[in-house]
């Protein structure tokens, strides 16, 4: 029975009001796509205007530029806001304006929708409500397999990522079941006065296969939670599959046929969406699609990607595909699967490396599932040859890359801070801004196209930061980082205008900063002349920078072992009776370490309880290379002597606030590790915002924030 026709006292008929619905979305759809054709043109203006040498490209200097980023000022400030509630042992924080906001639009939306025109006190008026929000509610479901595709047409337009977009997939569907039990609830309203709907269950099959929709839209809302979802997550996956198909089918014999097409969208979506992605992985995976690197002997087989698995420390394998067929941008992610090690799973995991390496790289934290099992074959096939038949080097097949990011090259400068296994998101990003400074110090260049993008950065300060438990994760990218420095220091005889800062901040292996600070007093104790805010020349002859990965090579061990070893003992100011309270029996520091101060005035720094007397000072042995003077034995770093290391946490807000107290134009924070880091970066950056009265005449310059977190 067409139903579509029907008008109710003079409104529009009930056909019309799905049209209503997506007029709105697509209105909003519409002008995030506008902020990202914007953001795009600014982008491209901005290394044009350092290719011709205009001084502070990234500051707003005509009347449009300068509206445009006073509205984005205050658009980011009102959206990053968050209430923020202390409790006694947390800060419960709630959700930002932004996405808050984005919400309740859409539910205003929708509950406008349903009840214009009517008086909800009217009981004649309840079975009319009833199918107007049936009509509203069938009107959704496109936007939910929109918001829900890996290859998806709203990210594309808006430039932002799937994952970004997952939340408000969940609540999309979390509006649906709103409407779809108001639209239930009024039909049984309008019979219970009459006993009426049990009969309709019996007698009217379009009721009984309308309830069990919604019962199943109610588990699909139910185990998306982030408890349940996070419990056995490849098996939320299948049975969240499995439960829309089978929503989809009651939806579609419970309707009338004029709004079917609201029905085949989302099934064209998803069948769309999972053509693109076999497509692409059979373009990644195949060797028969890349003819050239067969040719040059990288590929061999069918298969096109061969992956080493190395175990590293704090249960972390290393993953490396060499020669990888396809190509990203930094911070971009891939799907990762290997079916020898963990059958039919696939999880996504960032890209740890940069194109120019010439290897895709993971470092991949081994929870439970299928990163576990990856560090598990890492630790039994290290250090056997490849020809063996448990061979660290297994096929895998990859899928993507997907993610997508504004180009930090375009900001003055830029602010990372990572915690842990973030710096597999926040080093390539840094290296990539390395890179454009390359760039703007090569004598060729290019010429610019609409369909290429300029060469160079803009930026001119860039300040790392990455928050570590111990020497065994700084030795993740010790060498990246300390090759990054020495790169940076050879630019600096070309652009005199760049500088680049390194922190690393240990906190729960005291006596590894305690060994770094005597090897870094050992190195600067001839140089009694230099001045002490001066850094030194690179004369570091004495000076090697290797790597220690812990990958539990058995001979690398006992070559290493066979080194000449010195004792060095220091004074503990702590009893030996304290307790331990981190991993491992390690002690972790939670005290802030203040910007400004320098390392070598850092106290020890522990919040382990003390147990006895702290006037009882015991020594603790250190294992060094021996820094005896000879001409034959050179003292080790693990990182670039200029690279600092510190005990304890960092000052998120006195890190930021410096570096924009120095920014000639626009800032980008970049933050990746726990919701905690990221939760508080977000809440100093609008502090700080406001604080500074961005764009608001002050001549304080803007601030872009990228947030990526993960939980433990």
């Amino acid at each position: 029975m067409a139903m579509g026709g029907m008008s109710m006292g003079g409104l529009p008929p009930l056909k019309d009001f799905p049209k209503m619905y997506w007029a709105a979305v697509g209105s909003a759809i519409g002008v995030a796509t506008l902020v990202n054709i914007f953001n795009h043109a600014l982008h491209r203006q901005r290394l044009s205007a350092v290719q011709a040498g205009q001084p502070k490209p990234a500051k707003p200097k005509s009347l449009f530029f300068l509206s445009n980023a006073t509205l984005f000022a205050i658009t980011r400030e009102a959206s990053n806001f968050s209430i923020r509630i202390p409790t006694k042992d947390r800060i419960f924080r709630l959700p930002t304006v932004g996405r808050t906001s984005l919400v309740l639009a859409n539910m205003i939306v929708l509950i406008v929708l349903i009840f214009y025109g009517f008086d909800v006190n009217d009981r004649w008026s309840r079975e009319d409500i009833g199918y107007r929000a049936g009509f509203v509610t069938i009107s959704q479901l496109p936007l939910i397999f929109l918001l829900a595709g890996k290859n998806n047409i709203v990210g594309l337009l808006t430039g932002t990522s799937h994952e970004r977009l997952n939340w408000l997939h969940r609540w999309c569907a979390r509006c649906l079941l709103l409407t779809a039990t108001i639209h239930m609830g009024y039909f049984f309203s309008d019979w219970a006065p009459y006993n009426y709907i049990g009969t309709q269950l019996k007698v009217n099959t379009l009721v009984w296969k309308g309830l069990v929709a919604w019962a199943m839209l109610v588990w699909i809302v139910f185990s998306s939670m982030t408890p349940i979802r996070g419990w056995c997550y490849e098996l939320f996956v299948l049975q969240h599959l499995v439960s829309f198909a089978v929503l989809i089918g009651f939806v579609y014999i419970h309707t009338p046929a004029e709004v079917h097409i609201y029905i085949w969208i989302p099934v064209g979506l998803f069948f769309f969406d999972r053509v693109i992605r076999a497509l692409r992985a059979l373009y990644a995976n195949v060797s028969f699609f890349h003819p050239q690197q067969r040719q040059n002997g990288q590929m061999s087989g069918f298969w096109a990607c061969k992956a080493e698995f190395t175990p590293l420390a704090h249960d972390t394998t290393r993953i490396v595909i060499q020669n990888p067929p396809i190509s990203w941008t930094p911070g971009q992610h891939v799907f990762l699967s290997c079916h020898s090690i963990v059958p039919l799973q696939s999880h996504p995991f960032t890209v740890a490396s940069i194109p120019q390496d010439g290897k895709m790289e993971f470092l991949v934290k081994a929870e439970t599932g299928g990163t576990r099992h990856f560090f598990r074959h890492a630790e039994k096939t290290n250090g056997l040859p490849a020809s063996s038949n448990k061979s660290c080097t297994k096929t895998v097949a990859i899928e993507g890359p997907y993610g997508c990011l504004r180009p930090l090259r375009q900001f003055d400068s830029v602010v990372f801070l990572a915690g842990s296994t973030g710096a597999t998101f926040t080093i390539p990003l840094l290296r990539d801004i390395l890179q454009g400074w390359k760039e703007n110090a090569s004598t060729s260049k290019q010429l610019s196209s609409l369909f290429r993008t300029p060469v160079g950065a803009v930026a001119r300060h860039v300040r790392f930061v990455w928050v570590v438990k111990s020497r065994g994760q700084l030795e993740w990218f010790s060498e990246q980082l300390s090759a990054v420095f020495s790169e940076y220091q050879n630019l600096q005889t070309q652009l005199r205008n760049i500088k680049l800062e390194i922190t690393v901040y240990v906190t729960c292996d005291e006596s590894f900063t305690e060994e770094h600070k005597t090897l870094l007093s050992t190195i600067a104790a001839p140089n009694l002349g230099t001045a002490p805010n001066r850094p030194q020349e690179p004369q570091h002859g004495a000076v090697e920078l290797r790597s220690r990965l812990s990958s539990l090579n058995g001979k690398e061990k006992a070559a290493e072992s066979k080194e000449k070893i010195t004792e060095v003992t220091f004074m503990d100011p702590i009893s030996p009776n304290r307790t331990a309270c981190g991993a491992d029996q390690t002690c972790c520091c939670k005290a802030t370490v203040s910007e400004p101060a320098s390392p070598d005035i850092i106290s020890p720094c522990c919040c382990c309880k003390v147990d006895g007397p702290s006037s009882n000072p015991s020594t603790r042995p250190l294992s060094l290379t021996s820094s005896t003077p000879s001409a034959n034995q050179k003292q080790k770093l693990i990182v670039h002597p200029q690279i600092s290391v510190m005990c304890g946490r960092p000052r998120p807000k006195s890190i930021i606030r410096k570096s924009l107290e120095q920014a000639l134009g626009e800032s980008a924070v970049v933050v990746c590790g726990p919701q905690g880091l990221v939760a508080d970066v977000k809440h100093d950056v609008v502090v700080l915002s406001d604080e500074r009265a961005v764009h608001k005449g002050t001549g304080a310059q803007g601030i872009f924030l990228h947030t990526e977190s993960f939980a433990y």
